[in-house]
Formats: C-alpha cells, sequence, structure tokens
C-alpha cells in the first residue's frame, strides 16, 4: 500500500509551500545517497519523500492528489516511486542536498543552473557585535574548474548537442491518466537538463565544470549586529555545474556570551555591587565598559535595585542613529563578618537612629561562665 504523501513529509494536510519546503530538506539532509552510502533503505525512502514532495509543491498536483489519490498524479511530472529522480551525479548531489538552494531546475533548451548556496556559523564577541569588524572565513566549496573554464570539457574539444533531448534539456512524453492525454516535461537524464553533453570530459573535473576548493572571504560584520543575525555575500556560494550563476554564502553569526554585560535590545545591562557605606554616603566608582573605564557618581542613599543609566554605552541601531545606554543595577552588599571595632561603630550609628539591634554576642568564655557559676 503506497505511504501518504503527506505523512511521508510529515506535515499536515494543510501544510504551505513553506513548511512543505523544509520538511523535504531535512529529510533530504537525512536519507540522500551521499549522507548514507550503501543504504539502500535510505535510498528508497528518499525517493519516496522526492516524489512526495515534487508532488505536493505543484498547486494543480496537489489539488488532483488530494481529490483521487496517487494514481491521479502518476505521469504528470512527478517522478515514479520506482525510477531514479535525476541527479547530476558526483559532486553536485551532497551540495545540492545539504545547501539552501536544494535541487536545482532547468527550463526549456537547455537553461544554465544556479550554484548552490552555502551556509556557515561565526562567533564573535559582544565587542565585535557592538562596534563591527572584519573577519576571514574558509569554505570548502565547489568553484569553477580553471582548466576547462567550466565547460567539462577537456582542452581543445566542446560540448555537443544531447542526442535524446535535442538540446531542449527536457524529456517530454505523452501518457494515458484518469484525467485523459497528459503531456510531461522532466529533466532529460542523459544530459542532466543541461540539453549538452561531454563526451571528451576534462582530467581535471570529469566533466563538472567544477572541483573542490578552500576559498577564503572577508566578512564585513556591521555595528550593531545580534545573536542569530544572517549576512548574505553574493556569489560567494557553490560554482553551478558545467557553468551558470554561483549561489550566494550564507554567515550565521553567533555572540558570545559575555561575563560582564547582557544585552537587551539596544541597552547593554551590568551590575554593580557596593558597600552600605557607599550606598549610603555615596561614591564614585570606575566602570570597565565596553569604550574604556568610565567614572560613574553614585548618589547618596542609593538602594539595591537602583539602575543608574550611562547614556551612550550600549549598542547602536543597525541602520544609524544614536547607540542605546549602559544600564547600571546596583547590589548593596552586608558584610557578613565584622571586626570588634566595626560592630562598636555600627552599634554607635544604631543608638544614633533609634534603630534596635540584636545584643553583641558575650562570646564564648562569658557564656561558659554562666553556665558553671
Amino acid at each position: 500500500m503506497t505511504q501518504d504523501f503527506y505523512e511521508l513529509l510529515g506535515v499536515p494536510r494543510s501544510a504551505s509551500e513553506d513548511e512543505l519546503k523544509r520538511a523535504y530538506r531535512r529529510l533530504a539532509r537525512e536519507l540522500h545517497p551521499d549522507a548514507k552510502p550503501d543504504d539502500a533503505e535510505a535510498e528508497a525512502r528518499f525517493k519516496q519523500v522526492t516524489v512526495a514532495y515534487e508532488t505536493l509543491r505543484d498547486p494543480e498536483r496537489r489539488r488532483r492528489y488530494d481529490m483521487f489519490g496517487p494514481d491521479a498524479v502518476r505521469g504528470t511530472g512527478a517522478p515514479s516511486g520506482g525510477g531514479d529522480f535525476g541527479f547530476a551525479g558526483g559532486l553536485g548531489d551532497l551540495f545540492d542536498a545539504f545547501f539552501t538552494q536544494g535541487f536545482s531546475t532547468t527550463g526549456s533548451r537547455g537553461t544554465r543552473r544556479q550554484g548552490a548556496d552555502a551556509e556557515m556559523v561565526l562567533q564573535i564577541g559582544l565587542a565585535e557585535a557592538v562596534f563591527g569588524t572584519r573577519h576571514e572565513v574558509s569554505l570548502k566549496a565547489p568553484v569553477t574548474c580553471s582548466t576547462c573554464s567550466g565547460s567539462g570539457a577537456r582542452e581543445g574539444t566542446s560540448a555537443s548537442t544531447c542526442p535524446d533531448c535535442r538540446g531542449s534539456g527536457q524529456i517530454q512524453r505523452i501518457r494515458q491518466s484518469i484525467l485523459g492525454q497528459m503531456m510531461t516535461a522532466t529533466p532529460c537524464g542523459r544530459c542532466n537538463g543541461l540539453g549538452k553533453v561531454v563526451t571528451t570530459p576534462c582530467p581535471d573535473c570529469r566533466g563538472e565544470g567544477r572541483r573542490l576548493e578552500d576559498r577564503t572571504f572577508t566578512v564585513e560584520i556591521p555595528p550593531g549586529v545580534d545573536d542569530g543575525a544572517t549576512l548574505r555575500i553574493a556569489g560567494a556560494g557553490a560554482a553551478a555545474l558545467r557553468g551558470g550563476t554561483p549561489g550566494d554564502l550564507y554567515v550565521h553569526l553567533r555572540v558570545e556570551p559575555d561575563n560582564r554585560f547582557e544585552r537587551s535590545g539596544t541597552d547593554l545591562v551590568t551590575p554593580l555591587h557596593i558597600s552600605v557605606a557607599q550606598a549610603a554616603l555615596g561614591t564614585e566608582v570606575e566602570l570597565d565598559t565596553l569604550d574604556g573605564p568610565y567614572l560613574l557618581a553614585v548618589p547618596p542613599g542609593v538602594q539595591t535595585g537602583r539602575v543608574l543609566k550611562v547614556a551612550g554605552h550600549g549598542v547602536p541601531r543597525l541602520r544609524g542613529g544614536r547607540r542605546g545606554d549602559l544600564l547600571v543595577t546596583i547590589f548593596v552588599d552586608t558584610p557578613v563578618k565584622l571586626s570588634k571595632e566595626e560592630d562598636e561603630l555600627l552599634r554607635k550609628l544604631a543608638a544614633l537612629r533609634g534603630e534596635q539591634v540584636q545584643p553583641p554576642d558575650p562570646g564564648l568564655l562569658s557564656r561558659l561562665r554562666s553556665a558553671f557559676g
């Protein structure tokens, strides 16, 4: 019995196009043959979820599937569950499965492919997020083969028109269905939808027109970025198969925690611990800020929980404008151990203010005398 396409993708029947795409990408990364080589069961399931996705992503095929079931969409552009989906093979599969663009498609007359997008995570410090910085990042990705200039053909030769699709990149068939005759157009399996075949491949890229290389890029991080922000570097992704436009590189930023400050929007928050005397009489404290030392005036009588603001020492807004503030939260620390002189002074202060406090501890010797006297 054929499994329900929605169940295969793990989505409800009301799933949107974006939900279908996210579900398929997750399963493709997990089940693709390049990710699980020699796993026949994973390969079979990969083909099944591909059939399900290709059916449900097309509004008309999805409508027919919802009304009549899988028999209504066989031969209407969705690949059958028993055959190959038509991957280019080799280097392209793994990148197409794991990068953002997914599986690239071609139009009529051998339209050139778009390279897959790449993505990576970059860790930065809080100061770098506040003030902006430059980072060099390295990425191993397909680049245009310099030997054949991306054509895939050996020097002195060129690609020829595909004899199967005659250069269109598509194979068209007319099939009978319950709705009558249906014309289907699928990517040509011989030329992988490019309309051209390479009979004498380049020895360096083996006909792909691209090969894996380590590349280094400079990432410009603007002031004010937050954790989770994504930067795009156009054209820094994977090169397309045998020519075409390269994909883009998406850099996801992760801001490392700072033990001095917490971020709240465009404000920074930091604690300040002071003594009882400093709280009562006021003081000046040198703060360590991201801009350098700052002398903060603490007013007399400040209480725990009071927030003092240092204007303009926070985070700048991404699109310009003034910076946020540094918010200093006061914590008054009560002394735990007192010397004899400190104890006497505090008792005098309590007496002057008419405050009731615990009597002084008579000490161990006095307690012993009382017990045995």
